[in-house]
């Protein structure tokens, strides 16, 4: 039976927006909890979503933008165009975003500008004579051949301990990234998803912290009781480049 529904054009597109009754934010009585542990890893959850932007815009939706298109004079304030586009400006660059993701028990942050895509885990090719334990070898993205490298290895992360998320690694992921047009794919623990913070929030590493993510960092971030360690994309496809060498 369908809760949620979404009028477009004279036409009702029906969502069964279960999450909120029987899923993680609802009661929690959803069998298929026990198999992927939140919503958002549920194959039901992803269809939805895809239904719902996949909609044709109706004429509530090209409102805002077509008056963004209009031209404009001096606001009701008295405000320049200008002045509001400097505004605007100014908060887009005091705001990050970042991919969120595990790899053992270190939480991580991808920025989203050398994102391209994140995907289900797919069979790696490994490489003849290659004895950098970085580079995994090669996996097939929509037919392009591009290189996977670990970033446990890379990082020094402990990937054989337990941890306490060991339960969970049945959600791993690959994620592509790209740096000067050079792409790369990741297989990570899990995926958080993205999240935008104000550039103040970003921490300075702590000196105490051992491992080689310290290096590749720009910073810290406090987000849900973890800590995010914010990768230096610079640095990090400068030191993948000298192990593919």
């Amino acid at each position: 039976m369908a809760h949620g529904a979404i009028e477009t054009k004279g036409m009702v597109t029906f969502i069964d927006d279960c999450w909120n009754r029987i899923g993680t934010r609802g009661d929690g009585s959803c069998p298929k909890l026990a198999e992927h542990s939140r919503c958002l890893n549920c194959p039901v959850f992803e269809q939805a979503a895809a239904r719902l932007l996949d909609r044709p815009l109706d004429e509530a939706d090209l409102v805002p933008a077509a008056a963004a298109l209009k031209p404009r004079g001096l606001p009701h304030d008295g405000t320049s165009q200008t002045s509001r586009a400097t505004d605007t400006s100014a908060a887009s660059a005091a705001t990050q975003s970042a991919l969120v993701f595990r790899i053992a028990d270190e939480w991580l942050g991808l920025p989203t500008a050398a994102l391209r895509q994140v995907d289900d885990m797919r069979p790696i090719h490994s490489l003849p004579h290659r004895r950098n334990r970085v580079v995994l070898g090669l996996v097939n993205i929509r037919g392009a051949l591009t290189v996977a490298a670990s970033l446990g290895e890379l990082l020094h992360l402990d990937r054989a301990s337990s941890g306490k998320y060991a339960s969970r690694n049945s959600y791993a992921r690959m994620l592509v990234a790209a740096h000067r047009g050079e792409p790369v794919a990741f297989p990570v623990d899990e995926v958080e998803g993205v999240v935008r913070f104000a550039s103040s929030a970003l921490l300075p590493v702590p000196t105490t912290l051992a491992h080689a993510s310290a290096s590749h960092s720009c910073g810290v971030l406090a987000w849900h009781e973890r800590t995010i360690g914010l990768l230096d994309t610079d640095r990090l496809f400068e030191s993948l480049a000298r192990s593919l060498r």
